[in-house]
């Protein structure tokens, strides 16, 4: 497998979140030997739930994105400089957010988060095959590796 990947910064502004996800969704198309459709349309949705989890809860600054495929996965990163590490929560019906990790739990193979020198890093692991026999696992709560 060739080794694709993609890193860059944004500000931690509100409209970070669509700018990030065209920007990655236009990097994969180039790998396209390797990324179908639909596991892109799944990286634009997890890497917009982790870019809006740090938009949203983290201090003003920059956001760091990266992208890669690692052996069988598609590996999102979003850093940030809050050092609080999102919690995996389970909203009422009528609340209006408060999803977005439960979002990336369910279509990740494996995802987490960990403290980082200048913040956290919050990860997703998104599986490149899976048959419809095949079961994703779903890790809750938020696994630490």
């Amino acid at each position: 497998m060739a080794a694709h990947q993609l890193t860059f910064s944004v500000p931690a502004t509100p409209t970070a979140v669509t700018a990030v996800r065209h920007q990655a969704v236009d990097a994969m198309a180039g790998w396209k030997a390797e990324l179908d459709d639909e596991l892109v349309h799944t990286a634009a949705l997890v890497i917009s739930e982790l870019v809006t989890n740090a938009v949203r809860h983290a201090c003003p600054g920059q956001i760091s994105l990266a992208v890669r495929l690692v052996e069988a996965a598609l590996r999102v990163e979003v850093c940030d400089s809050s050092p609080a590490l999102p919690q995996l929560g389970l909203p009422d019906r009528h609340s209006e957010n408060g999803r977005g990790l439960s979002l990336v739990a369910a279509l990740a193979e494996r995802y987490g988060a960990e403290p980082t020198p200048t913040g956290k890093r919050c990860w997703a692991e998104i599986a490149l095959t899976t048959g419809p026999d095949q079961d994703i696992p779903v890790p809750l709560p938020l696994q630490r590796s």
